[in-house]
């Protein structure tokens, strides 16, 4: 029998799950910008730099616009994440593939803008904007806006492109535009298509995201509790980016003074919507208070020789998540040895979703629910102070339920492995 004969092959989807968790680390990379594109965009509201804060409004200006370009929902923020998916998914990627990727999503973002949507009854459309001559009153006309999800597509599409043709050779007269220099010519007609399609298509897909954002909106606070308990679950797989991409940066839409419409709770909320935090708030008592008192629990139950090194990381990872809002070093340390624990914390996460919500705190980032967004944001937030008794309230539960279920059930957590294991770690350490 042949070694071919005999290999075992590897099933359909465990491709297709690879792709997609493959899919997710991508998805980090623009996320990655955000805080930037948050701390810029805060220094430029009213009462930081501007007329309620320093008085110093050009100084504002300034903030306000270099923020907004990375946060701008129809240009900034697609393009962001064409370029990171088109690289994230591409092996050994380079800078054409970066190229490649934009070229392609400013052709498909240009031929959206040729086709605006109707004005509304009485106003006629003259350049880009919608004027009713009546009233004399005008209003930026809108195109269609597949969003984030458009730029996804261009850098799923940018990377196959590259990675099929960047090493294609032409004939000889043509031999300037071989390989890498192909693939951005080749993706601007590909974009054009897309963008083609997307004029057809769009329009009822949108309006059915629309429809299921509005269902999860009108559940209050019921909706921010299923949205957090599939938040976490869904990370088990590396794939909860793809629902925070549509939830964070696309969802609701809110109407700046001057007239720029932004998408997602994150924009909306950072762009001053009193109504955004829906999706955002309940995270800050998890990964501030919460998950730190769960490291702490971890540490406290680990075995007495092993008790100093253990507390050493554990404060590591409970300061990042404090400060940060990275939680993935401490989930990760009791997700495949406990995973009922783990259960357990989606369904807190949920919980205190729905709990802060419910209770009208409102609170949002630009990168993830920790100190600095806690602070930089606490002039946006709506009761932001409560977010420290609720999350005090969680970090006893999260710190009860651990400490109670590792002893009791003898859970090898970090600290009480097997002696065995230990001195194979502890090797692995030395080295």
């Amino acid at each position: 029998m042949s070694s071919n004969a005999s290999a075992v092959q590897t099933p359909w989807y465990q491709g297709l799950f690879s792709g997609l968790q493959k899919m997710g680390r991508s998805l980090q990379l623009p996320i990655a910008v955000l805080p930037a594109a948050g701390i810029l965009n805060r220094l430029g509201q009213d009462d930081v730099f501007g007329k309620d804060g320093l008085g110093w409004n050009d100084v504002a200006k300034v903030f306000g616009g270099a923020g907004g370009a990375l946060l701008d929902s129809s240009l900034g923020l697609p393009l962001l994440f064409c370029v990171g998916v088109a690289i994230g998914m591409a092996k050994k990627a380079d800078g054409s593939t970066a190229l490649a990727a934009v070229v392609g999503f400013l052709v498909y973002y240009n031929v959206l803008r040729q086709f605006p949507e109707d004005c509304a009854a009485g106003a006629v459309l003259k350049g880009n904007q919608c004027v009713d001559f009546a009233t004399q009153a005008a209003s930026n006309a809108t195109y269609q806006n597949p969003g984030v999800f458009g730029g996804i597509v261009i850098g799923l599409l940018s990377a196959w492109f590259w990675q099929r043709y960047h090493r294609v050779k032409l004939v000889d007269w043509l031999g300037f535009f071989n390989g890498r220099r192909l693939v951005p010519i080749l993706m601007s007609f590909v974009a054009l298509a897309f963008a083609v399609v997307c004029l057809w298509v769009w329009p009822p897909i949108g309006d059915a995201l629309v429809s299921f954002s509005k269902w999860m909106t009108d559940l209050g606070s019921g909706g921010a509790g299923i949205f957090g308990v599939a938040n976490r679950a869904l990370l088990v797989i590396g794939m909860h980016q793809f629902l925070n991409t549509f939830m964070w940066f696309q969802f609701g839409d809110y109407t700046k003074a001057d007239g720029t419409v932004v998408h997602g709770d994150i924009n909306r909320f950072l762009a001053g919507d009193p109504t955004a935090g829906q999706f955002t708030t309940g995270f800050f008592p998890i990964m501030m208070f919460a998950l730190p008192a769960a490291a702490l629990a971890i540490a406290h139950c680990a075995k007495p020789h092993r008790r100093k090194e253990v507390g050493g990381m554990m404060l590591s990872v409970g300061l990042t998540s404090f400060v940060t809002g990275v939680t993935e070093p401490i989930e990760y340390s009791f997700l495949f040895i406990a995973p009922v624990l783990y259960g357990i914390h989606a369904v807190l996460t949920g919980v205190s979703m729905a709990v802060t919500w419910a209770l009208g705190v409102k609170d949002g980032f630009s990168f993830s629910a920790g100190l600095i967004d806690y602070v930089i944001n606490w002039g946006l937030a709506t009761k932001p102070w409560m977010i420290i008794p609720i999350g005090l309230a969680f970090a006893a539960v999260y710190y009860a339920i651990f400490r109670f279920a590792i002893i009791k059930f003898n859970l090898p957590t970090p600290g009480r492995e097997p002696e065995e294991l230990a001195e194979e770690l502890e090797r692995d350490n030395v080295k």
